[in-house]
């Protein structure tokens, strides 16, 4: 809740970034796997988001301690417990997801393993306020905003920032970022048609608002570099009380509320700390690190985006290696999106980057399938410069329509 007064100034908002944003652990990894759900033989008809959350909710509480949210367009999210190896992960999402998938089915839907819905309109199915809000902020700007919500799906794997150099933990994250994009970009429609871009998800992220969706500074201190982010991003909503969020389309950026206020009042740290939510780049730093650019994928190849990423990040010989095979591609964001692994930068990188992994993988448990899929993947995507959204690209074209989740398992 906003205050009547200035409360607020920079250090405060310094000192909690370092405190609660950058936390001095390692060892944990994370995921949080998001679905596209379908009509099993009809892509392009909307699905009953009553029957799908009725169908799993039932399979609640998970043993793994996972759980499943959903998206406001109703796209569903297995969302990981903590491990201690990327084995234990994907493990336990593998588990889970089958007893998912069993749910939907019997409903005759299906979980889309693609990172945008490419043929159904945008359309909200929860009706929160936080959702109505950001909906009324966005849609201020334009349709993509609404698109992000309601269609796009991806893959957020989660690490610890490191005990030992939480600043190069970070440094490294967005080093490595690009070549990930690119990796996995697997959206190329929209709409029912090829976009021009191998991530239209990604793409959709750039044409919103870049004050909270462009890449963080990885140039400076992690503390630094996030608070000035923070404060320079713009105010998407204030929440005035009795659960009421208010859109703030006006473009007044944090920093301005702390210093001239709004008419609701001056920001509190509790109102900075939710702020913190509101921001979506593709590295983000919550006590742990959130890498938020890898399009969904299916069934295997989602084991290896959130095993491959935290190889190159958990273990040390690993990290510098990587780091140094993505150098000149750091800032090829746009490029990773629309061109993944035709850009000979980013496929140079890709190809040293999975090989590294790939000799990485059993040091930090990864499990047997998983590193069995991510020799796959290299085979098949990798090694050949090409990437997920590849395979959907040609099968569009063989058939001069949209692949079928139940006839073409590229989907699922």
């Amino acid at each position: 809740m906003p205050s009547a007064h200035p409360v607020l100034n920079t250090d405060d908002v310094r000192a909690y970034v370092e405190q609660n944003c950058f936390s001095p652990r390692s060892g944990n990894v994370g995921a949080e796997v998001e679905w596209i759900v379908l009509d099993r033989a009809d892509i392009t008809r909307h699905t009953s988001f009553a029957a799908a959350r009725a169908a799993t909710s039932a399979l609640e509480p998970f043993a793994s301690g996972n759980r499943i949210t959903w998206e406001p367009g109703g796209q569903l999210e297995l969302s990981s417990a903590p491990f201690a190896t990327a084995g234990a992960v994907c493990d336990a999402v593998a588990t889970d997801l089958a007893a998912v998938r069993r749910a939907l089915l019997a409903r005759g839907m299906t979980l889309g393993g693609i990172g945008l819905d490419p043929a159904r309109e945008d359309r909200r199915v929860l009706d929160t306020p936080r959702y109505a809000a950001m909906e009324a902020y966005f849609d201020s700007a334009g349709p993509d905003g609404r698109r992000m919500m309601c269609r796009t799906a991806s893959i957020q794997v989660n690490v610890d920032g490191g005990t030992n150099d939480i600043a190069a933990r970070w440094r490294r994250a967005h080093a490595i970022g690009p070549m990930l994009a690119a990796v996995f970009a697997n959206s190329p429609f929209i709409g029912g048609r090829p976009t021009g871009w191998l991530s239209a998800r990604l793409g959709t992220w750039w044409a919103m608002d870049r004050s909270r969706t462009a890449p963080v500074r990885a140039t400076e201190t992690p503390a630094d570099a996030w608070t000035r982010y923070a404060l320079r991003a713009r105010v998407m909503l204030i929440r005035a009380g009795d659960g009421d969020y208010v859109p703030v389309p006006s473009g007044m950026t944090f920093e301005r509320w702390m210093d001239d206020g709004h008419d609701l009042g001056y920001p509190t740290l509790d109102d900075f700390a939710y702020h913190l939510t509101t921001l979506f780049p593709p590295v983000r730093a919550r006590g742990w690190l959130e890498l938020r650019m890898i399009d969904a994928l299916p069934d295997p190849w989602w084991r290896v985006a959130v095993a491959v990423p935290a190889a190159l990040l958990e273990d040390a010989e690993a990290a510098d290696a990587a780091e140094r095979a993505c150098r000149g591609t750091e800032t090829l964001w746009t490029d990773a999106s629309r061109f993944s692994l035709t850009e000979p930068n980013l496929a140079r990188a890709a190809i040293e980057c999975f090989r590294i992994a790939l000799d990485a993988l059993p040091r930090i448990g990864a499990d047997a399938t998983t590193i069995a899929a991510a020799a796959a993947f290299f085979d098949r995507y990798v090694a050949r410069g090409r990437c997920p959204a590849d395979d959907l690209l040609q099968a569009y074209h063989e058939r001069g329509a949209l692949p079928v989740p139940a006839r073409e398992p590229i989907w699922i």
